[in-house]
């Protein structure tokens, strides 16, 4: 197949063109259905005769091409509607009726506050001229009503107040939230792109609207992203805040599969400027070696990576409830085990040659052992909760 994205150097068309090319290239195999010969990348700027090579050739065509901030309300008709009138009548030139997709908004819906929205208007009639190609070319029309999009490159301080959000608390800059319980819709680009490759496979979500609301229907007029989120702008950048704030705090928010928050997160990391993409963790160093805490999160606990000199031994104390798992990654050692009360000792060779979990038992106290005379010994920890000075559960027992 080959297939044309106009649009291709926007935020969605970038997107959308990348993942493509990882199918075609074989990285991406989890769509063995699509098989991709050629992609065409047009956008404004591309030479005007290429339109017409790409048209006369393409057999799926995502048009993503839009004016979304013009200095001049018209630029909006002449962007949305026009170029979308040339791309079919060039479709049309070479009697091409593959199908074709249509990024639209939900602002074409004239729903509520976008009743007067020029966008929208423009958006509106462009819906009109891919229903009424369809209809005279018997080709198939995708007509997608986008709500707002999220996700790595969105441009900021553009069309995007999440993406503002996210640049300008990234860099450490101001932001201004005039209602905090503003409510806004949002759609991930890898949710949309993941959408547009449904529909090259024909299994795109159709739908009819209800004002601004997309109601699944099997033959609906119009093609919706059946997986998008609802978060206010307060929680939106209470989150961001949260998010920025890790490196200092260690605590890693819950970020469960597929959550709205899992997905925010990947999108302020694609703004972080390279002074923060790294950071120094606080190591707690002594004469047996270092102690440092990487990772803290909401509800499963803690990471600590612990170095220890040659031929020393650290631990020896118990735990009522908390328990942990030592993991060694490098050099040899012995970690030993013993239950309160009792005189049994468990041993295990632990080393970075063949790398093992051993859990430390609540209600056993316990140590680890660099066996080494010349190298340390390397111990990365997890332990079930977050360490609390004011109940430490931590008490000194030599095993």
């Amino acid at each position: 197949m080959k297939i044309l994205v106009t649009g291709a150097k926007g935020f969605a068309g970038r997107n959308l063109a990348e993942n493509l090319k990882n199918i075609r290239d074989g990285k991406n195999r989890t769509r063995p259905g699509i098989a991709i010969e050629q992609i065409y990348e047009y956008d404004i700027d591309s030479p005007k005769e290429q339109l017409d090579a790409y048209c006369a050739d393409c057999g799926f065509v995502f048009n993503f091409a839009g004016v979304n901030r013009p200095k001049d309300p018209k630029e909006f008709k002449e962007g949305n509607f026009g170029f979308a009138s040339t791309l079919l009548d060039t479709l049309k030139k070479h009697n091409n009726s593959c199908p074709v997709m249509l990024a639209s908004s939900i602002q074409a819906s004239l729903a509520g506050r976008f009743g007067t929205s020029e966008y929208g208007l423009s958006k509106k009639a462009g819906e009109e001229l891919f229903f009424e190609y369809a209809k005279e070319t018997g080709a198939k029309a995708l007509i997608y009503r986008f709500p707002n999009l999220a996700g790595k490159w969105v441009r900021p301080n553009y069309n995007s107040a999440v993406g503002t959000f996210c640049s300008n608390i990234a860099n450490d800059l101001p932001i201004k939230v005039n209602d905090p319980s503003v409510e806004l819709e949002l759609l991930f680009i890898d949710d949309l792109v993941e959408e547009m490759l449904d529909a090259i496979e024909g299994k795109e979500h159709r739908c009819e609207f209800d004002g601004t609301e997309a109601i699944p229907t099997e033959n609906g007029s119009y093609c919706f992203a059946p997986v998008t989120h609802r978060a206010t702008l307060g929680y939106i950048v209470d989150c961001l805040y949260r998010f920025r704030d890790q490196p200092k705090t260690l605590l890693m928010p819950s970020i469960p599969e597929g959550s709205f928050e899992k997905k925010l997160y990947s999108m302020y990391l694609s703004y972080l400027p390279k002074e923060k993409i790294a950071f120094d963790l606080k190591m707690n160093c002594d004469d047996r070696g270092s102690f440092t805490e990487l990772l803290k999160t909401a509800d499963h606990g803690q990471f600590s990576v612990n170095i220890s000199k040659p031929g020393i031994t650290k631990g020896q104390h118990w735990h009522n409830s908390k328990w942990e798992l030592f993991i060694v990654v490098s050099g040899r050692g012995l970690i030993q085990e013993r239950k309160i009360g009792t005189d049994e000792i468990i041993e295990f060779e632990v080393s970075g040659d063949r790398i093992r979990a051993v859990h430390m038992l609540p209600g056993y106290t316990h140590n680890i052992i660099n066996l080494s005379e010349t190298e340390d010994l390397v111990t990365v920890m997890w332990a079930n909760e977050v360490f609390d000075p004011k109940k430490p559960d931590t008490f000194f027992e030599k095993v």
